[in-house]
């Protein structure tokens, strides 16, 4: 029989949960809030079980998520969405919208210039 060392109950989280909500880019309070844990409790389960500091082990998951939120917007975008590609091509090729200004005010501005004599 093991001995009673006193103090409260470990409290176990699950971590599958916690890599599946990083993933979806929760935050470490919202995945604390999620679990019923504090904060402090999740980063030492995840440094316990997985060896990582809490930070890079969120920015592991959390890349896990952008990769599948990217390749969902690629998958969008080559099944024929338009507003996707135009979207991923100003991202990722520099295109933007080209905005002509067409000036109403050069009469305006060549009668200034004839008055003043320049």
């Amino acid at each position: 029989m093991e001995k009673n060392k006193g103090g409260r109950p470990r409290l176990e989280i699950d971590l599958d949960l916690a890599s599946r909500l990083a993933s979806i880019m929760c935050t470490g309070e919202e995945i604390a809030d999620v679990l019923q844990v504090s904060y402090n409790t999740v980063e030492r389960r995840v440094k316990e079980e997985t060896g990582l500091g809490f930070g890079d082990w969120l920015k592991r998951h959390q890349a896990v998520g952008k990769s599948s939120l990217r390749r969902m917007q690629w998958k969008t975008a080559e099944s024929g969405n338009v507003t996707m590609q135009i979207w991923l091509g100003k991202q990722y090729l520099g295109q933007s919208d080209k905005v002509e200004t067409k000036s109403d005010s050069e009469p305006l501005i060549e009668a200034i210039r004839q008055v003043l004599g320049k």
